[in-house]
Parts: C-alpha cells; structure tokens; sequence
C-alpha cells in the first residue's frame, strides 16, 4: 500500500485523492469546465496513510465538492454515510433506490474520487458476500469461536479496486477490525 496520498481541493473543500498524479488530467478536465468565478482557489498536496484513515473517520459530505453526475453522487452519499461494513454491489444498487441498476452502480462505484473517505472498498462481489455467510453458518455449527471474520478475508473474492488488490484488503480490514 503506498503510504503518500495526492489531495486535490477546490476552495478548501476535498475534491480528489489519488496515490499518483495521473488522476491529475481527470480531475484538470473537471475543473476546466466550470466556470471562472465557480472556483476561486485549487491546492494539492500529499498526505500519509494514516492521515487518509483519519479523514476517513471525520470527514462528513458537506466537507467534500465532488465531481460526478447525480446518480454517481447519490452512490457515493450512500457509500459514504452507511455503516462501514461489507457489501455487494446488488445490495448497494437497492440501498441507492436503483435495485436493477447494478452495472450503473458498480460504474459509479469504480469512478470513487476519494478513495477510503468513500469507502468504495467496502464493496464486494455477491458471491463473495454469499460465501462469508456460508462460512460462518459452517463455522457457528461446529465451534464455539465467535471471534472476528478477518480470517475470511484472503479466502474470499473482494472485486477491483484501483489501487490494487492489497490495498483494497488493508483497508477492509482496518475499517472491521475493532478500533
């Protein structure tokens, strides 16, 4: 996992990370088609880590200008304010009022700009989801070990994540295990 985050704000308020700078152009495009007097001032600078998984647990919507269509936005808010556990991607596709929309949502998810903040990691295929609970009704009928699922965690799927596999499994487990 890297440990130098690029943040990118506009007039104060989080608008992009990134572990590169070649989410750079992406974020120039958006920033090109405002307006000159819809933005006063752009900052970038990095940050460690742990001062992403900080921001991750303060950092509430009204703190972040995001660039995205409505539905996107309307993924991320449901991302960003539900609990931080494991979901799927049908079930986030319902929490979002959308339950037939999941390839739009799984689309909304892998364009996150703020990765961890959004904790679009959180999202995992179905299968994966079915194959955790099957592993713990297995395990409920022949232990009495109630201790935690991380162990799950290498033995299932977790899906994309754009800053690689490892990443995306460092920051499920730091977000499930007990703080």
């Amino acid at each position: 996992m890297t440990d130098k985050w690029i943040v990118a704000e506009v007039d104060g308020r989080i608008s992009a990370i990134a572990a590169d700078y070649r989410f750079l152009a992406w974020f120039g495009e958006r920033i090109s088609l405002l307006k000159a007097d819809e933005v006063e001032t752009l900052r970038t600078y990095k940050i460690s880590t742990e001062r992403l998984l900080e921001l991750g647990g303060s950092l509430k919507w009204d703190d972040l200008r995001l660039f995205g269509s409505a539905f996107q936005k309307q993924v991320w808010k449901t991302l960003m304010e539900m609990p931080r556990q494991l979901v799927s991607y049908s079930d986030l596709a319902a929490l979002c009022d959308n339950p037939q929309g999941v390839r739009a949502v799984a689309h909304a998810v892998a364009l996150n700009p703020l990765p961890y903040i959004i904790p679009c990691h959180l999202v995992v295929p179905k299968e994966s989801i079915d194959r955790v609970k099957e592993i713990r009704t297995a395990a409920a009928e022949s232990t009495l070990f109630k201790g935690s699922d991380l162990y799950l965690l290498d033995s299932i799927g977790v899906g994309e994540y754009a800053w690689g596999p490892e990443t995306k499994r460092a920051f499920i487990k730091y977000d499930l295990s007990p703080q």
